[in-house]
């Protein structure tokens, strides 16, 4: 079976969205990455980035409900999937492992 990967930029938006915790949507991701990671990302693209993961099985999304101060539209609430925290648990332990080797390398 083929191994569904992400991007640099997947992943840093599904680690936002599982930091989170909360109402979770582009807005509040885009926030995050930004103060965390010091990164501004273009609102387009987080909503580029959620299709994709939608599609991938990574997260799970619905629409909230019409707010008059969004102009008659509501948000699209995203969370992560068993899967898409199986894809970060995974990742950030060949992460971990390959730093490892790197800080003993180093000590060489």
């Amino acid at each position: 079976m083929k191994r569904k990967s992400v991007g640099e930029l997947e992943e840093l938006i599904l680690l936002a969205i599982g930091a989170i915790q909360s109402t979770v949507y582009a807005q509040a991701i885009q926030d995050e990455i930004l103060f965390h990671a010091k990164r501004r990302i273009d609102i387009t693209a987080i909503h580029s980035v959620l299709r994709r993961l939608g599609t991938k099985g990574f997260i799970d999304s619905e629409l909230g409900g019409i707010s008059k101060d969004r102009g008659g539209r509501s948000k699209r609430f995203v969370k992560l999937t068993v899967e898409g925290r199986a894809l970060l648990d995974e990742t950030i332990l060949i992460r971990m492992e390959f730093y490892k080797r790197l800080l003993k390398n180093s000590q060489s």
